[in-house]
């Protein structure tokens, strides 16, 4: 329970270089004849892969090492009703990571369907990005389906979708970002939750929708089925419980609502094992299980990965948290979406509290991966343009994998906390999973950090 409402930055982030100024003022600057800092000096910085109560177990020999860890997430202020209804589907939750880009990624793909008059993906795969872009807002999913029944003008502004709708290619225009700070205990200080906005509302896509078809042909009420591929397992299982109960919760609250075409939807809850080979294992059987919609995948990488088979297939997709920029871009035949934002995003929130700390040093540990190295290039080309020498910025990658070893992995980042201790950084960036905590360990040994 919040000790107080989380502080609302007003405004859109649109550069950080005006940061620029501030930065040389800042008494924990340091230039580069400095002598290496102490670790008690060193801030770690994180990202939405790891920036949740759930990372900070696997870190209970240290209880205080992530004290004042600061990182970002996608992350729209969430109602004490939304997050009750979310919690009454899996009451053991301890973060709501995603659980609003979900809960929305369901809600959109049916009221498509809706007023596609048809459960064919590509039929609905015309009018998703159109219900984001009416005239006329609805707020809940009851009011949304009802103007979607009766072929009225429409646009969701549901948990996440709060600012604007989706870009011509089907992802976000704009997007909040929750700014966590660890406190004691390595668990999230909820009262130090700060929300930043960035992108931009005129990239909304303005276009009107399609018009839908008449109703199913000879009176027939075809069943929306969805399929969860969502993670269970693997490097962001901690992640998969707020998405796989927000996405129920959609399921459930739509089913309250009448449904689609008639008829209650169904799903089929699958896992993506944050691993390509699982993912693909479980989207051939929602394909031969007559899916629909596939809401996943969590990772970007693993999205890559099955979108060429669920294109092919003739399936819609819908991931509410794959980031990485490459995803705007990629071959999905028109049928992939995303209610997460794009990394461009990101990365420049990330740079704006970097730089808002006053460091003109940073090192980068990324995993080597679409969304580790996409992130970390990101937020390097950002803080440059905010004045950071590029000399004073260091980015280092480890192989990424499916699964980290605790005691045969260690050596992947020794070697980086000794590059690090080397360098001289008052601020660490850590891009990855659940392995950062190998990191954090890490540079515990070689005391980059105490």
């Amino acid at each position: 329970m919040r000790a107080r409402p989380a502080k609302v930055i007003v405004g859109v982030i649109t550069a950080i270089g005006l940061l620029v100024a501030a930065t040389a003022c800042s008494d924990t600057a340091q230039s580069d004849g400095d002598t290496a800092p102490s670790p008690q000096d060193v801030r770690l910085y994180g990202s939405d892969g790891n920036m949740a109560n759930s990372f900070g177990e696997a870190l209970k020999d240290s209880p205080a090492v992530l004290a004042g860890m600061k990182g970002t997430t996608p992350l729209t202020p969430l109602s004490e009703d939304f997050k009750r209804r979310v919690k009454s589907v899996d009451a053991t939750l301890t973060d709501f990571n995603y659980s609003g880009e979900s809960y929305d990624a369901v809600v959109v793909a049916a009221l498509a369907a809706e007023a596609a008059r048809s459960v064919e993906p590509a039929q609905i795969a015309k009018q998703i990005v159109g219900v984001t872009t009416g005239d006329n807002v609805c707020e809940t999913v009851a009011a949304c389906l009802a103007a979607a029944k009766q072929g009225r003008d429409f646009k969701y502004r549901g948990v996440s979708l709060r600012r604007s709708g989706f870009t011509e290619v089907g992802e976000p225009s704009s997007a909040m970002y929750g700014v966590l700070n660890f406190g004691r205990n390595n668990t999230i200080d909820d009262a130090k939750t700060e929300f930043v906005g960035a992108g931009d509302e005129k990239t909304e896509h303005k276009g009107a929708a399609p018009t839908a078809g008449g109703p199913p042909k000879g009176g027939t009420k075809p069943t929306l089925k969805f399929g969860l591929l969502l993670p269970k397992t693997g490097a962001l299982a901690f992640q998969g419980p707020p998405m796989f109960a927000a996405a129920k919760l959609a399921i459930k609250e739509i089913n309250e609502a009448g449904g689609v075409l008639g008829q209650p939807v169904q799903v089929i809850e699958g896992d993506d094992g944050t691993n390509p080979d699982v993912a693909k294992q479980t989207v051939e059987s929602f394909i031969n299980g007559g899916v629909h919609v596939i809401i996943g995948a969590g990772a970007s990488g693993v999205s890559k990965a099955v979108i060429p088979r669920v294109a092919a297939a003739g399936k819609v997709m819908i991931s509410p948290s794959a980031t990485s920029d490459e995803l705007t871009k990629v071959d999905d035949k028109g049928l992939f979406f995303r209610t997460s934002p794009p990394d461009v995003l990101q990365a420049k929130a990330i740079a704006d509290i970097i730089m808002r700390d006053g460091h003109t040093k940073v090192a980068i540990i990324a995993r080597d991966d679409t969304y580790g190295s996409g992130l970390a290039e990101g937020v390097r080309a950002d803080l440059t343009a905010a004045g950071i020498k590029a000399n004073n910025l260091l980015v280092l990658k480890y192989e990424a994998k499916d699964t980290y070893d605790p005691k045969a992995d260690a050596k992947l980042f020794t070697p980086l906390a000794a590059q690090i201790k080397t360098f001289g950084a008052t601020g660490i960036l850590l891009v990855g999973f659940d392995e950062s905590a190998l990191a954090i360990k890490a540079l515990i040994q070689e005391k980059v950090k105490a």
